[in-house]
């Protein structure tokens, strides 16, 4: 089957005991055992949902992995994933990481000793000289947060195998639809279900898919040792919302395309980020690697001023921190997503105060071209 009809037809799709096309909500924290000396597929939701199961193997279906887990939140699967490894492990990490995972990384995991090396992952030679004897995985993004720069992923995992080493994919910008890491080789991946997957703001989730039984049994113990579970009313907003996950996506990708178009030919802008763009360097390493560019961009404007001016007249995009959902979110990275870091890391990977980043949505490309050109003047 193609992804589209894959979305709708995965095998959980349809409840085995009522005939429902509806998963139902199993609202319930401990269930019955009918016999002691038996074990039975649930005995305590933080352990085992009937609805979040149903998620956990649609997403690992669409992921092409052996298991999937379904977590509170985008960090909360970020985390548990990272907590895999252990005191004197090392790990490198691509250098422009989205800031929630660079905030939890220095704040949390060095205290640890988890060793971390972050540096440009677009270089595969300078991947290859970070490895230490220690080196224990790769975590990568591409395309990066919020440059939406370009990693070979072939190369890096080619290397990553060479040197028995795991590869961990945050792939939230792209989507199961786009990009499958895991065809490539990769052995982890991680998704924010409330951006692009829930795709209509309004619900939180994390979603990790996991190649390899032994390493999703490891995974499992820290999700069911943690339980910074979803919930199941979190669950099925997230599996209603993947039905319409290539519909969406189709559309806001095609808005996203011309909107990077028609932003680097306008006089208030300096420099366009966006893999569809012929000239956005690695675009055509992209293109070998995903089936799209993707609804997210971002821009530099000629000005500081000019950026804070856009922020604050732009009305048909919401100004918040999040992406992925039916509706254009437009965000300034230095006081939003990547506020964490410190400035002269921000500065130094050319995260400044000119940057804005876009969510494209649902809405009329001609209306918002209209907006955001009022908002530039």
């Amino acid at each position: 089957m193609k992804f589209g009809t894959k979305l709708i037809h995965n095998g959980n799709e349809i409840d085995k005991h009522t005939g429902a096309l509806s998963v139902p909500i199993y609202q319930a924290s401990t269930y019955h055992q009918t016999d002691i000396d038996k074990t039975q597929d649930y005995d305590y939701s933080r352990s085992g949902n009937p609805t979040r199961r149903v998620l956990e193997e649609t997403i690992a279906k669409l992921e092409g992995g052996d298991r999937g887990y379904a977590f509170a939140s985008g960090m909360a699967a970020i985390s548990s994933v990272l907590s895999v490894f252990s005191s004197g492990d090392h790990l490198i990490v691509c250098e422009d990481v989205y800031g929630g995972t660079y905030r939890i990384v220095n704040n949390f995991f060095s205290r640890f000793k988890v060793d971390i090396t972050f540096l440009d992952a677009t270089n595969v030679d300078a991947v290859r000289r970070g490895i230490k004897k220690n080196t224990k995985a790769i975590f990568l993004e591409t395309p990066s947060n919020p440059l939406l720069k370009i990693t070979d992923l072939k190369e890096v995992i080619k290397t990553a195998k060479e040197q028995g080493l795991l590869v961990i994919m945050d792939n939230t910008f792209m989507s199961p639809y786009l990009q499958r890491p895991i065809e490539l080789g990769a052995d982890i991946v991680i998704h924010s279900a409330t951006k692009f997957i829930g795709g209509h703001s309004d619900v939180i989730g994390g979603l990790v898919v996991v190649k390899g039984e032994e390493l999703a049994k490891s995974v499992y113990n820290i999700q069911n040792g943690f339980g910074a579970i979803l919930g199941p009313q979190d669950s099925w907003l997230i599996l209603r919302g993947i039905k319409t996950l290539k519909v969406r996506m189709d559309h806001q990708q095609n808005n996203a395309h011309r909107l990077a178009e028609w932003l680097a030919n306008h006089h208030k802008i300096a420099k366009v980020y966006y893999p569809g763009l012929p000239e956005h360097p690695g675009s055509r390493i992209h293109l070998s690697q995903a089936d799209g560019s993707g609804a997210v961009l971002s821009f530099k404007t000629i000005d500081d001023e000019t950026a804070r001016r856009f922020m604050k007249n732009v009305h048909l995009a919401a100004v918040a921190v999040s992406l992925g959902g039916v509706e254009t979110i437009v965000s300034y990275p230095v006081k939003m997503s990547h506020a964490s870091m410190p400035k002269a890391n921000r500065e130094r990977l050319g995260i400044t105060d000119d940057l804005i980043r876009i969510s494209v949505g649902l809405e009329e490309f001609d209306d918002l071209i209209q907006d955001f050109d009022c908002a530039l003047l």
